[in-house]
């Protein structure tokens, strides 16, 4: 929770700063960092295939076939890293094609390259990142990740502004101060691997195993599915975002505060979410379902107290909020009406994160991707599309399918567990 809560931050100072800045970068931001959410949230998916694999290894005290994991794993998240740049790049390149402001096409095209660039880190890192979740050390990626976010932030100070004699480059700096820790944040773990004594039977494994088609058959298997769930959901809040550049820079920039915000408990659920993925893989490896069962449970009674707590605050600050960001009234005005569909769908949000992990933890991770699909694409999109602008609510009625479909994510899924624990428990 600690390392989500240092993105967390980050992404409120970055869109601080940028927004302090200029509402059209703000604005201009909202469209870059919902597509690039997509593709790294994609990216962070199937990087989670690979946590329960190392954490039944661990369970078995089998740390050199760890290792020889997470040699194929770093090729597969490459690769996957890849991909993206691809898709992120014909993106780009039919822009145009897109319909958003034209006044924010210069702003968008450089920050879009910065973010570009850094995909390929990123997902080298989530392989560094799984890896140490799934042998259960958490603290490491936390460090890793507090640390370099307060350089980021830093960074941006410099050059968002041009403080201390550094350019004033708005927000191309957030973008290369972005890129910059993402790099340092790889080499960070890379060396720390390579070096440090709590891996020294993990490097056995990884330096004498070699690529094979067995294990990159695995990952994918189980990559892909969580992937597709998680990029999903978050397809269906980056397609927002193209319904909201139909309507004006202003929804634009009030969409994305509310969205920088509503990261509060969507960060913080897929913390507990992780723990709990983490805990039911390792029972499952020694096939103790009934604390696997416990440990969901129990991860879904923190979410809910969670999810109390997020909503309170979001209530209670929703008319101020957008002043963190902006001092245009019309964005903050808009950002506040905005609030009321995050607050209606924290509890939907952090059931359906609990539990997709709790599945997660148990390799049972094709039906992820089939129900996500059906109520992002089926239920969300379509009916924020109905609401916004054919009952014409504008930028309150694009939000509004989210809480309908994730509720009902939420508890398809944990029907689902509940039923494949179950059956488990009887066959064992």
């Amino acid at each position: 929770m600690l390392g989500q809560l240092g993105i967390i931050i980050v992404g409120f100072a970055d869109n601080i700063m940028v927004g302090h800045h200029s509402m059209e970068e703000l604005a201009a931001a909202s469209f870059v960092n919902n597509f690039f959410t997509l593709a790294s949230i994609f990216g962070i998916g199937f990087s989670y295939g690979l946590t329960p694999i190392i954490s039944a290894l661990t369970a078995r005290k089998e740390p050199r076939d760890a290792g020889a994991i997470l040699k194929n794993s770093l090729l597969s998240n490459f690769l996957i890293g890849i991909g993206l740049v691809v898709a992120m790049t014909i993106l780009i390149l039919n822009i145009n094609k897109l319909n958003q402001p034209t006044e924010l096409i210069p702003l968008i095209i450089p920050y879009y390259l910065l973010q570009l660039a850094s995909i390929p880190f990123v997902m080298l890192f989530n392989a560094f990142k799984q890896f140490s979740d799934g042998m259960g050390d958490t603290v490491t990626p936390m460090w890793i990740m507090l640390g370099t976010n307060v350089i980021n932030i830093f960074g941006n100070y410099l050059f968002i502004y041009g403080n201390f004699g550094c350019p004033e480059m708005g927000l191309n700096g957030a973008g290369m101060t972005t890129l910059a820790i993402r790099i340092l944040a790889l080499i960070l773990f890379c060396l720390l691997f390579l070096f440090h004594p709590k891996y020294q039977e993990f490097r056995i494994g990884f330096k004498n195993s070699f690529i094979n088609r067995n294990s990159q058959g695995l990952l994918f298997r189980m990559g892909i599915p969580v992937g597709i769930q998680m990029g999903v959901e978050s397809g269906s809040f980056s397609l927002s975002v193209l319904m909201m550049g139909w309507i004006g820079s202003v929804a634009l920039a009030a969409h994305q505060i509310v969205g920088v915000v509503t990261t509060l408990g969507f960060m913080i659920y897929y913390g507990i979410g992780a723990a709990v993925a983490i805990r039911v893989s390792m029972c499952k490896g020694q096939n103790d379902i009934v604390n696997a069962r416990r440990t969901a449970f129990a991860g879904l009674h923190i979410i809910i107290w969670l999810a109390l707590s997020v909503m309170l605050i979001i209530f209670l600050c929703r008319n101020y909020m957008g002043y963190l960001f902006t001092d245009d009234e019309d964005v903050v005005r808009m950002a506040a009406l905005l609030a009321f569909p995050v607050i209606l769908y924290q509890f939907g949000d952090g059931m359906q994160i609990l539990f997709a992990n709790a599945l997660r933890g148990i390799s049972d991770v094709k039906f992820l991707a089939y129900s996500a699909f059906v109520c992002h694409f089926g239920i969300a999109l379509p009916l924020g599309y109905f609401c916004g602008f054919i009952l014409d609510w504008g930028p309150l009625g694009i939000w509004s399918g989210f809480p309908i479909s994730l509720t009902a994510l939420g508890i398809v899924l944990g029907y689902r567990f509940n039923k494949k624990t179950t059956s488990w428990k009887k066959t064992n």
